[in-house]
């Protein structure tokens, strides 16, 4: 095991000749600089268009569900099922990555999730679906995102060549997810003003052709060694002693699984917020859930403006801090401008909490352990919303509504508003232990930065002490 004091051993160089290279896009442009990189061109051109229809299939299913039901509890259920997978599967899949070709493994988890999302289109077009067909189809997407998710952020590093734009990478792939998030969105709620639910699924199936196109289109250097005679018990025990035993991503993790468990779920509730609270329809719940993308890219923005991952671990209790005080104010508002406001800084917060833990998690693993350690990203910021999302919806249907002072005003609030108002109290709180850990973080990672460059080493301080 790891000892929480101690750095581990770096498996691999930290150099890489194409840090030399001049980028064609020049030196102003560096908040782009990752984008020299072919292969990472390719994959953020098929995502930008595949992500697009992603975001229209979460929306429309989840207005599909609360048409067909009128239920937060199922609107927490069909989530639940969607996500539990990744929960139970994410470990054993994290073995599989670090052992097989990254891209063959991420074409083929984008071809199943394509046919699943022709499948709902053709169920919703022809009026046979039901919530049976909605569950079971939301579980076997759940088990897709269980190898694609820590599949797709192990692949980052490959697409990049490197480590030295990988920050830079991992904060335009947020921006992209969030422009995305922008349209997609949008997007859906015209469709299903206009259509229904069905068109939705269907332009998602679509999508997906063009990010396989892209990793077909990418030519990828594999390393050598990448099978091991060691059995998939054995890694999967070697990875859960890492994730345990080093205490930087030990801390991010649990940081965001509070995170994941109490805050992000407030999403599921989307459709009551759009619907009950602000007397809305699906254009309104396009545009809350565009404005929640309008301040996730921003903060994204911002990010890939950055050009060291030097001061990111601070960043993160800061994020989560703002993304709890906005959970808070958009649980408290009545107004549909407010709601757009404060859901527009839960959601800088929540990106820029979400983008610097992963740049600061993959600046730190070693390269034969990525895939493993991934998978517990994944199971942090993905596997613990499904127990979010039944909490949630348990919590909104069961708080009664109340008449609750603010001041000298009197607010009406539903359950659904005091579920995300606790939710947000939770994350601030999970956000000052977080804080606190800070000081030991730092004396744990700074041998490791000052090891890679990142950071002056204390011989480099004092030599230049003595030349100025």
């Amino acid at each position: 095991m790891v000892n929480a004091g101690n750095t581990p051993q770096r498996a691999e160089s930290t150099s890489d000749p194409s840090a030399a290279k001049t980028s064609v896009f020049g030196g102003a442009s560096h908040a782009w600089r990752a984008l020299r990189h072919r292969n990472f061109r390719l994959f953020f051109g098929g995502q930008s268009i595949s992500l697009i229809g992603t975001w229209m299939t979460r929306i429309a299913t989840a207005w599909l569900v609360y048409r067909l039901t009128k239920s937060a509890l199922l609107l927490g259920t069909v989530s639940f099922c969607g996500q539990i997978p990744t929960f139970l599967i994410a470990p054993f899949a994290g073995v599989w990555v670090d052992r097989v070709d990254r891209r063959q493994l991420l074409a083929w988890t984008q071809a199943i999730s394509m046919l699943q999302s022709f499948a709902l289109a053709g169920l919703t077009l022809s009026g046979l679906i039901n919530m049976p067909w909605i569950l079971g189809l939301s579980v076997l997407q759940g088990v897709v995102n269980a190898f694609d998710m820590p599949g797709r952020q192990s692949f980052m590093v490959q697409m990049i060549e490197g480590r030295e734009d990988l920050g830079n990478a991992i904060a335009i792939n947020s921006s992209m997810v969030n422009m995305a998030r922008l349209a997609g969105p949008s997007i859906a709620g015209l469709v299903i003003a206009a259509t229904n639910e069905g068109w939705c699924f269907f332009i998602d199936g679509v999508s997906y052709i063009a990010v396989i196109i892209s990793l077909l289109m990418m030519r990828i250097h594999l390393p050598g060694g990448r099978r091991r005679a060691a059995s998939a018990f054995h890694e999967l025990k070697e990875g859960w002693q890492y994730v345990a035993g080093f205490l930087p991503i030990r801390t991010i993790l649990l940081l965001f699984a509070v995170v994941s468990l109490m805050g992000m779920p407030f999403v599921v509730l989307m459709p009551i917020f759009a619907a009950k609270v602000l007397h809305g329809g699906p254009h309104t719940l396009g545009f809350l859930m565009g404005a929640m993308g309008v301040g996730a890219l921003i903060s994204a923005l911002s990010l890939a403006a950055r050009k060291s991952v030097r001061g990111l671990i601070r960043i993160i209790p800061v994020s989560a801090t703002v993304f709890g005080a906005g959970l808070i104010g958009f649980g408290l508002s009545h107004v549909f401008w407010l709601s757009m406001l404060t859901v527009s800084i839960a959601g800088m917060g929540m990106m820029q909490g979400m983008a610097a833990s992963n740049t600061v998690i993959q600046t730190l693993v070693t390269e034969d352990k990525r895939g493993r350690v991934m998978s517990y990203y994944t199971m942090a910021f993905v596997g613990m919303a499904p127990f979010g999302s039944l909490l949630a919806g348990t919590m909104a249907s069961s708080i009664p509504t109340t008449r609750t002072l603010l001041g000298r005003a009197a607010l009406l609030l539903t359950g659904a508003q005091w579920t995300v108002i606790i939710n947000g109290v939770v994350v601030v709180l999970a956000a000052l232990w977080f804080l606190s850990m800070l000081p030991a973080l730092r004396k744990v990672v700074r041998p490791i930065y000052q090891e890679m460059g990142i950071i002056a080493s204390t011989e480099e301080m004092a030599a230049e002490q003595v030349q100025s």
